[in-house]
């Protein structure tokens, strides 16, 4: 990944004809997805801390403005990565960081 855009194509890809009926097909399971959101705050700087975690797995996405790219780790132990999202989120805290939102993405 070269620059910021690389980041963003490889998650979306708009230049992609997708065929609804495979993709329908794909995300039929029924497993449940929980989202969370963490907004912090700090001498004028925004980032950005997620957790997405299902029964089975889990990602940690982290936006740091102080680093070039967005920065994702994903868990195939959905408790595990719960650990290190509380802990990440703490260090933050402890480092000046200020939460300003927590909670599920706001859409709309």
């Amino acid at each position: 990944m070269d620059n910021q855009n690389d980041f963003f194509d490889e998650f979306i890809n708009d230049e992609t004809e997708v065929d609804d009926s495979e993709s329908d097909e794909e995300f039929e399971d029924d497993a449940e997805v929980d989202l969370r959101t963490v907004l912090l705050v700090k001498s004028e700087m925004i980032a950005l801390l997620g957790l997405r975690q299902s029964t089975e797995a889990a990602t940690i996405v982290r936006i740091d403005p102080r680093q070039p790219l967005p920065s994702t780790q994903q868990y195939d132990d959905a408790a595990a990565a719960v650990k290190w999202f509380n802990r990440s989120l703490a260090t933050s805290k402890r480092n000046g960081w200020e939460v300003i939102f927590d909670g599920k993405p706001m859409y709309g």
